[in-house]
């Protein structure tokens, strides 16, 4: 099974691949994590992708591909995965469709979790970052115990520069012009279910999993 996250930054996708993740036994590949992990280690992708993720713009689809083709290429992707944060453009999503085809498979559904867009700014702007372990907090919605002190090993937060609201608000016009499209697409082909983000996570969760029956 492969299964597309659909939805504007901040609209829960990760959360809800790491939970349908243990219910159907599927990889959880984000795109995002993996542009990080590249970052981190200081490759030639983790370079070139950093100057446009500073700036809330998208990567190049060139590199994103190749970066996605190769993760699906793993051993640990043989069961079948779920893609949260790819494809981002209609460039994408048709070049992954043609790397399915060559292993003969498919995509097959697209979810699109959707949320208003005052909704995604205020959780955007208000993310914080363990300077240690990674671990995500929110300003507002999930904050730390103590005060820019991360919960698990008490290592300093940071905002990262693409969570600063004048950058979150730039991520959305991007979005918008570029990504959007794509839920037009997967609609035409019939994989597409949308379900409200604004509900409680377990309700998303819920409605998801309908979704697949």
């Amino acid at each position: 099974m492969i299964l597309i996250f659909l939805g504007a930054p901040g609209a829960g996708k990760g959360t809800q691949s790491e939970l349908l993740q243990e219910s159907l036994g599927l990889l959880h590949i984000s795109s995002g994590d993996l542009l990080r992990d590249h970052r981190r280690r200081g490759t030639e992708l983790g370079e070139v992708a950093n100057e446009y993720m500073k700036k809330g713009e998208l990567v190049p689809d060139d590199l994103i591909i190749n970066m996605i083709v190769d993760r699906l290429a793993a051993p640990d992707a043989a069961r079948g995965v779920l893609l949260d944060g790819f494809p981002r453009t209609l460039p994408q999503a048709a070049a992954l469709d043609d790397a399915l085809d060559l292993k003969h498979q498919r995509v097959n559904a697209a979810l699109y979790i959707n949320v208003h867009d005052e909704v995604l700014i205020d959780r955007l702007s208000g993310r914080l970052t363990c300077s240690g372990c990674g671990h995500v907090y929110h300003e507002k919605f999930n904050p730390p115990k103590v005060e820019g002190i991360c919960d698990h090993d008490g290592s300093p937060l940071y905002q990262r520069e693409d969570d600063k609201r004048e950058t979150a608000v730039k991520r959305l016009t991007v979005y918008f012009e570029q990504t959007r499209p794509i839920i037009a697409y997967y609609q035409e082909r019939g994989l597409l279910c949308e379900v409200d983000g604004e509900q409680p996570i377990e309700k998303v969760t819920e409605d998801l999993m309908t979704c697949l029956r």
